[in-house]
């Protein structure tokens, strides 16, 4: 499935060209809300700096053939230690939205972490995909629609939640309101209450303002495994794990809440140290390359997750998209690993940095 604009939109052949080829053939509110961050954009920039700035080692003549890519996490074996990071409001990138998601991400073995802000039902992405999901959640200020949903994701055959615990308000995303964001006509957002009550945007909805407490309630009404997503700072890390976490992703949402945090990959060794091997840590902002995820690996993290390059290729290609950037960063990260000298994910430690 291509898009009608551009017939030749799943033969890119890496993610970091993927940007410029969506500017072309995107709306121009559609590019914006992906490409753009809050206030100055900084952190964005350093995101990406971060990953340019860490060199590796190569080791030579130590007959790596073909390296293990997969990783057990939270009960569930993946092929590969990317997911695809939670991006709400996909049928505004391409028509069918979260379902073609589903399917490249099926067709490419890779897990995805679906978005609450969704335009489709979390049953119907279940029903279209054909790898792990888990689904990302916001708290609410009806609890009672938060179990529901939370619910829900269960009976559908969810793996995990990942709360987000860093957005009790968005950040200055001020190329976001100069782009006049909005859903297309009919388009909703099942998995928000708060949004379609009279008055309230869709670019700043009323939220309850997440503490602590609040992630021991979720944790007390569901079994599944449980991930903070917006973890920044050691003693968070800590507190998360006391209050049930069962892993933790490390991110600055992608730049687009409090500029000047600094960049993900850099916060990351300090995570590690505080989690003490305890729980996954996991580790998004700025992956464009295999290499950015064997850095990632170096540095401790146990997954990473690949966020805007797939909407760029949702919006290109469709499904057929989507799964060719999977299959692209996959490809990339077996080529740095044989070139490096690393057989498996184990073998993947500090000694590879310079």
């Amino acid at each position: 499935m291509t898009n009608p604009l551009n017939p030749l939109s799943t033969e890119f052949v890496s993610l970091p060209e993927l940007e410029e080829l969506a500017r072309e053939c995107m709306p121009a509110m559609a590019y914006e809300y992906v490409a753009s961050g809050a206030a100055d954009e900084i952190t964005i920039r350093w995101n990406r700096e971060a990953y340019d700035r860490i060199s590796l080692r190569q080791r030579v003549l130590v007959g790596v053939e073909q390296p293990s890519t997969t990783v057990t996490m939270l009960g569930t074996t993946l092929p590969f230690p990317f997911l695809l990071a939670p991006v709400g409001y996909q049928k505004v990138l391409h028509p069918d939205g979260e379902i073609a998601t589903a399917k490249g991400a099926g067709a490419a073995g890779a897990a995805w972490v679906v978005s609450s802000a969704s335009n489709t039902s979390l049953e119907e992405i279940a029903e279209a995909a054909s790898a792990p999901l888990w689904f990302q959640l916001y708290l609410q200020s009806d609890r009672e629609f938060t179990k529901d949903v939370v619910d829900r994701a269960a009976t559908a055959g969810y793996r995990a939640l990942c709360l987000t615990v860093d957005t009790p308000v968005l950040g200055a995303r001020n190329r976001q309101t100069r782009s006049r964001f909005q859903l297309p006509p009919g388009v909703d957002t099942p998995h928000l209450s708060d949004i379609r009550k009279p008055g309230r945007s869709i670019l700043n909805p009323t939220r309850v303002v997440p503490s602590w407490k609040d992630v021991e309630w979720l944790r007390s009404i569901t079994k599944l495994p449980l991930v903070l997503k917006g973890i920044l700072d050691g003693s968070d890390a800590q507190h998360a794990i006391a209050s049930g976490a069962d892993g933790v992703l490390v991110s600055n949402h992608g730049g687009r809440n409090l500029d000047t945090v600094r960049a993900s990959i850099d916060v990351l060794p300090e995570i590690v140290a505080a989690v003490d091997s305890r729980v996954p840590v996991l580790v998004d902002g700025g992956i464009r390359r295999g290499t950015d995820v064997l850095k990632a690996l170096a540095r401790g993290a146990t997954a990473v997750l690949l966020g805007r390059p797939y909407c760029y290729a949702l919006a290109l290609g469709g499904a057929a998209g989507v799964e060719r950037a999977i299959e692209i960063l996959r490809t990339e990260l077996e080529m740095a690993m044989i070139l490096s000298g690393r057989e498996s994910l184990a073998a993947i430690d500090g000694s590879l940095l310079a």
